[in-house]
Formats: C-alpha cells, structure tokens, sequence
C-alpha cells in the first residue's frame, strides 16, 4: 500500500510554488500525530489523564493531553523550520518561532491539537485539526495577525487526525481528500480512503439537542424536518452526536450527513473556532463535494477577525446544509441581523 510520505510526494507537483517546503510540513504533521497516537492509546496506563491544573484562553479547563499534544505538534512544526508562526486553541496568543530557519519560514499553521478531549476517560475518539496557509508578510520580516486571520478560501492544505478504533489521518491540498489508517507494526501511515467524497444526501443529523429550545428557529424547523416519518425521503433520519467534530465529521463524510453546532439564545455567535476548527474542516467539505455555512454565510467566505473568533457551523452532505440555509432564510433573519452586528464579515 502507499505510504503518506510517497503520496505527498507524488502529489507535490501540484503546486507550482512549492519548492519542498509543504511536503516536509506536511510530514511534520505527520511525526507528531504518531507521538500523539501512541499516548492516547496509553492513557488509563500512564499519569496522562484529568486535568492539568489550569485554563486555557477559552475559559476550558486544560486536560493534561490537551497540553502534551499542543506542545508536540508545536515541537514538531518549530523544528522542521517550514512554519513561521501557529495559532493553537491552547495559546492565547500565536506562537512565534524566531530562530533564523523559521523566520523565512513561507507558512502559517492554525491548530487545535485535542478537538474532544473530554472524551478522553471515557474512551470516545478524538482528534487533531489543522490548516495551512501562505504567510502574507515577507520573509524573514516579522510575523503579524494578518498571516493567520484569512478566509477560509485562502487555505494551502488542511486536515484533521481522528485518534479511534483506528488513528486515521485525513488531509487535502485542494485536490481532493485522501485519507491514511496507521499501521502500528510498521509505524506508517498508508492510503486506506482514496479520493473520499461525501454523498450529496444523508440519513444522519448531529447535534446537540439538549440545547433544542435556545436554537434559532431555522434550525428546530429543520430538526422537525429530520424527525417526520417520510419513507419516500429516507425519513426520519437517524440521530448520532459523538460531541467530537473530528468523529462526527468524519462519520458523515464517510456514509453522508451534516453536522450542526449553530449560534443560539447562550451563544449567539456560535461556539466552535472559525480559525482553527470551523475552516479548516469547511475546507475539507468542500473538496470532498460537501457544503459548510454559518446558516447564511459560507464558511469559507468569512474573514477571521481575531485568532480565537467562535463561529455558527453547519457542516456536511450539499443537499443538507442547503435545506439548513433554506430554513435559516425564512425563519432566522433575526440571527443573520446578530451575526452581522458581531461583526461577521463575509467576502
């Protein structure tokens, strides 16, 4: 079978711009997801579970493998000398990497290094998320906000690792989704889902619905919609909520879904990061044929204003998220109003 690292770099051709530097970032990736995998499959056996005694820039208590991933995949991205600055959920601030390799490094990462990492005691797979862009200022000039806070659209490659049953790594350079199961007996990576493409139409919906009556309108609707009993359009469809984007995702592009984490009553702006979670994934929706949108705005359209900027998200199979937006349209026009008087710009 292909290995990650021959895929990557057969594939390196497409881009013209590339001189090598992707590929070895890409790589990087890589080494600390292998890192990563082999201590959540530890945990329960190691002093690597609970809590590490803190709070991170969300306001969420830290678990101790948030910041033993964090901390590795920075290691990792620092060291392979491609990556001038990171934007992670563990860090306040971006991280900026000063040595004289990276500082003519042509990349940016954002990262959230352990998406559903309360999961972790009671052995529910989670993930790694991550996406990739050109850095906007010269190099070896210093690194400012405007190298991090692009749109979606912007993104060079993107990709998530879901640490379960099997840890998988799935990825895109704009040229599709691809995706690598580990193989522990030979400590690789190899092609196990090439070319994955969403089905334009589901029976799965996600979400939270203890949270059901401070939803926007649109979206009770829309979950009626899913609970009618109609055998001529595969109803009622089946409800699945992992509460881990990376494994409900992943679940829907695989067999066909959507995911929905929208603004509410609590959070009229949505919960999940634009930066470092909603875009990267829209971006992979989007190769793999699906759809991603806010509820009025596509994903991938809208301009991060701040590294830790939280976003409404709704996320999976085209013909789905477009019936979302329908409903969206005529029952929640007050929401929109909120999203733009927050500030949301979309292009």
């Amino acid at each position: 079978m292909k290995t990650l690292i021959e895929f990557i770099n057969e594939k390196q051709h497409d881009f013209p711009f590339a001189t090598g530097e992707l590929t070895r970032l890409l790589h990087d990736i890589g080494i600390a997801a292998k890192i990563v995998h082999r201590e959540i499959n530890m945990a329960g056996l190691t002093e690597n579970m609970g809590y590490q005694g803190g709070d991170n820039v969300q306001g969420e208590r830290q678990k101790k493998l948030d910041v033993f991933a964090n901390q590795h995949f920075i290691r990792a991205l620092q060291m392979g000398s491609q990556v001038c600055a990171i934007a992670s959920e563990e860090n306040e601030k971006m991280v900026v990497f000063d040595n004289p390799n990276s500082k003519i490094g042509k990349y940016v990462v954002a990262m959230d290094p352990l998406d559903g990492s309360s999961n972790i005691e009671v052995n529910i797979p989670v993930g790694t998320i991550f996406s990739i862009y050109r850095r906007k200022t010269n190099q070896g000039d210093p690194v400012s906000d405007k190298d991090l806070l692009q749109p979606g659209k912007e993104i060079v490659a993107a990709g998530y690792i879901l640490y379960g049953s099997s840890t998988m790594l799935v990825y895109s350079t704009g040229n599709g989704v691809n995706g690598f199961t580990y193989d522990n007996s030979v400590g690789l990576f190899l092609l196990s889902h090439p070319d994955v493409k969403i089905p334009a139409k589901g029976n799965i919906y996600s979400i939270n619905e203890a949270n059901y009556i401070y939803f926007p309108e649109g979206i009770k609707k829309y979950i009626k919609y899913c609970q009618v009993d109609d055998p001529s359009t595969d109803r009622p469809y089946k409800s699945r909520y992992v509460g881990s984007l990376v494994s409900d995702f992943h679940r829907n592009m695989v067999v066909g879904g959507i995911y929905m984490y929208p603004g509410n009553l609590k959070n009229p702006v949505g919960k999940l990061r634009l930066l470092y979670e909603c875009q990267p994934i829209a971006f992979l929706a989007k190769q793999a044929g699906g759809k991603a949108t806010d509820g009025f705005h596509d994903i991938l359209n809208i301009v991060p204003q701040s590294i830790h900027q939280r976003s409404s998200f709704i996320v999976g199979s085209e013909e789905m998220v477009t019936k979302v937006e329908d409903y969206m349209e005529e029952y929640s026009q007050d929401f929109r109003e909120t999203l733009e008087h927050e500030g949301v710009i979309a292009l």
